[in-house]
């Protein structure tokens, strides 16, 4: 009976306890985790050194969305010449669903407008549904493609859509 309610009490602190997230810069300190949710997130993960680098470099901009102490999302661009590409974008899998990418997203276009960033591109998978309608509703829209640009897990190769959305 005991861990009945031991089994209750954990399920209505993980139901009541969550805190909305907080979205802040991201700098090198937080390479490790970035790499980890990279990792967990796509096929060919980048390591700890990849993205302390580009944290380190001054063209960069990135926002990670922090629940707890838990890294729960994050968003890398390069900026250069006034326009800036989005590099990565990623959400924890058990973060999904709730709008925390359209928040980190709008958050970060904000920023990047700030910063002088008159137009940003971005490259995604044709057939990823979620950050299609991601994009979307956050006003990019199609100016490209290029054929056989991503490999997917099958080893067959898979369109990529190249994105702009002026600020």
């Amino acid at each position: 009976m005991t861990q009945f309610f031991a089994a209750i009490g954990a399920f209505l602190r993980g139901l009541f306890g969550r805190t909305e997230p907080v979205l802040s810069e991201a700098g090198p300190r937080d390479a490790g985790a970035i790499s980890g949710l990279h990792g967990a997130c796509f096929r060919r993960g980048w390591s700890e050194d990849e993205v302390e680098r580009l944290l380190l470099d001054a063209s960069v901009v990135a926002h990670r969305a922090t629940i707890g102490r838990e890294l729960a999302g994050f968003i890398l661009s390069r900026m250069a010449a006034g326009e800036a590409e989005i590099l990565s974008v990623a959400v924890a899998p058990r973060c999904r669903g709730r709008g925390l990418a359209a928040k980190l997203l709008m958050w970060h276009l904000r920023r990047l407008a700030g910063l002088a960033v008159g137009t940003v591109f971005l490259e995604v998978e044709d057939g990823n549904r979620p950050a299609l309608r991601l994009y979307d509703r956050a006003g990019f829209h199609q100016v490209g493609r290029r054929p056989g640009y991503y490999q997917q897990a099958s080893g067959a190769p898979a369109t990529a859509l190249v994105l702009r959305r002026d600020l």
